[in-house]
């Protein structure tokens, strides 16, 4: 509360109204440090958004400084029962230049001695070819289109009776221009290299070939509806999983009832190991109907933020949904505090390290779900019950609104959610996955700046779909999408699963039958 104006000239003389005149001015002096304080966190964190790096980087000699207890307290611990050594140890790689690729093309090119110099300049006998000395080049042949002139071969009987003409395989775009590959090479060069449309048609334009944006948007569309029952059988796929990750990006997209762009929203839902795929879906909003619809079916672990649209999914038991927390989120609003509360964000921040160097050694040693739980209940769960006891000791001495005091509640109102991935070593410590496949989108929102209409957003959900699963499984995106786009037409409803994206890949590099 503002203090009132005061009078210099007339100052009163009463002590009881001067102390209460002091107590208000202090109180408004406090409240406006507070404000200032939390100005310049926000500052901060806005200054770092734009230009401060990504990473969440904190001094290993700093952090000690401040948490030297909570590291020594927790470092020494059983140590697990390592597995079985690999048979062959992997071989390191060393840092010279990589062998060139086996699967490229070679041209060879000699380079032979002139006539003359092909003597012996002491004695003049001719020399004798002993062999060639061989080097590598790389060199690249830019890209080119071609025109496929389809024929097809007409019958007619002599008599006349009748004509027969030969069939042309199912198009991808029925009595359309593109063949399958220029399809999968737009999909792959704007959600795959983030290179907007009409970028692509200055390349096109270069090589002679005059394409619109509008041409290439249409071409996406069709594409999409093309695939769309393969990402829904995807779908269906990762909702079938124990575990199930996800998150959400904004986007901008065009409205043309407003004077400028509305905000959309692409949400990924990435499985298991059990169901390796990632399914991205855009809603107009980010209302709590657009996760309720798409989760509709499943029921097991649902690791996300602390978005509050997902708390009516945890709190229905017909759901069946488990809530798992993502201690990224904690640690990063802990991170953020650490100008404003240097010392309780280090010791926090320790603690979390500490967490953080229990699940690098259970990756280091390869161990299984298993063995990983029970590695988490012997170093872990003493960890977070000492982060529980430190949260509860110190925010009844901290401001609510602070930094700290908003990182402090964030973790206790979560408390049950963030530990619960010791229970089960099938889970994650973090939701880490689910924000590294929103990076393609990210980044691509940068270029192309938005989506056309909600339509364009379902178009790229459908698309980035597949070729971020591509990504995920070592399939290389462009072969699959080419394939998939000259089969798919044809291919029989009942074996649509073949053309999965992992299975794809298993039949290519399967031995061939006898």
């Amino acid at each position: 509360m503002t203090a009132p104006p005061i009078d210099r000239t007339h100052l009163p003389s009463d002590p009881v109204v001067l102390q209460q005149l002091v107590r208000d001015l202090l109180d408004e002096r406090d409240a406006q440090a507070r404000q200032v304080a939390r100005l310049q966190h926000w500052l901060t964190k806005l200054l770092r958004a734009r230009y401060g790096p990504a990473r969440e980087r904190v001094d290993e000699h700093q952090l000690f400084l401040f948490a030297a207890a909570a590291l020594a307290a927790h470092k020494d611990g059983p140590p697990p029962e390592p597995p079985p050594p690999p048979a062959e140890p992997t071989p390191r790689r060393g840092h010279g230049r990589q062998r060139l690729p086996k699967h490229l093309e070679r041209r060879q090119v000699t380079y032979d001695l002139p006539t003359e110099d092909q003597h012996c300049p002491t004695c003049q006998a001719p020399l004798t070819r002993i062999g060639d000395e061989v080097s590598e080049r790389l060199e690249y042949v830019p890209a080119s289109l071609l025109v496929l002139e389809e024929h097809c071969a007409k019958y007619a009987c002599p008599k006349g009776c009748t004509v027969r003409t030969a069939i042309k395989p199912m198009q991808p775009i029925e009595k359309g221009l593109p063949g399958p590959g220029l399809l999968a090479q737009v999909a792959v060069s704007k959600y795959a290299d983030h290179l907007p449309l009409h970028r692509q048609t200055q390349q096109f334009a270069r090589q002679g070939v005059t394409l619109s944006r509008q041409t290439l948007c249409d071409w996406m569309g069709r594409a999409a509806r093309l695939v769309a029952p393969l990402v829904t059988l995807m779908q269906q796929q990762v909702l079938a999983s124990k575990v199930l990750q996800t998150d959400d990006t904004p986007v901008a997209v065009l409205d043309p009832t407003l004077p400028r762009t509305k905000t959309g929203r692409i949400w990924t839902y990435v499985g298991d190991g059990q169901h390796p795929y990632t399914v991205y879906d855009y809603t107009p909003d980010r209302s709590r109907a657009g996760p309720d619809q798409f989760l509709e079916p499943f029921n097991g672990y649902l690791q996300a933020d602390a978005y509050a649209g997902y708390d009516a999914l945890y709190r229905d038991p017909a759901r069946g949904i488990t809530e798992v927390a993502c201690w990224a989120h904690s640690r990063r609003r802990v991170f953020e505090a650490r100008d404003a509360d240097p010392m309780r964000a280090m010791i926090l921040l320790a603690y979390i390290r500490l967490l953080y160097d229990v699940e690098r050694e259970a990756r280091d040693l390869c161990l299984d779900a298993a063995n990983r739980r029970a590695l988490r209940q012997v170093r872990s769960v003493p960890i977070l019950a000492d982060i529980e006891a430190y949260l509860r000791r110190e925010q009844p001495h901290v401001l609510p609104k602070s930094p700290i005091g908003e990182a402090i509640a964030y973790a206790l109102h979560n408390w049950a959610a963030l530990v619960r991935y010791t229970e089960e070593g099938d889970l994650a410590i973090d939701n880490n996955a689910a924000e590294r496949s929103l990076r393609g989108v990210a980044v691509g929102r940068k270029n192309w700046m938005f989506f056309g209409s909600d339509t364009g957003g379902r178009t790229a959900a459908i698309l980035t779909s597949l070729i971020t699963t591509c990504k995920r499984l070592h399939v290389e995106p462009f072969a699959y999408l080419r394939d998939v786009f000259e089969r798919i037409s044809g291919h029989p409803a009942s074996r649509l699963a073949d053309l999965l994206p992992d299975r794809w890949q298993a039949a290519r590099t399967a031995p061939a039958a006898d």
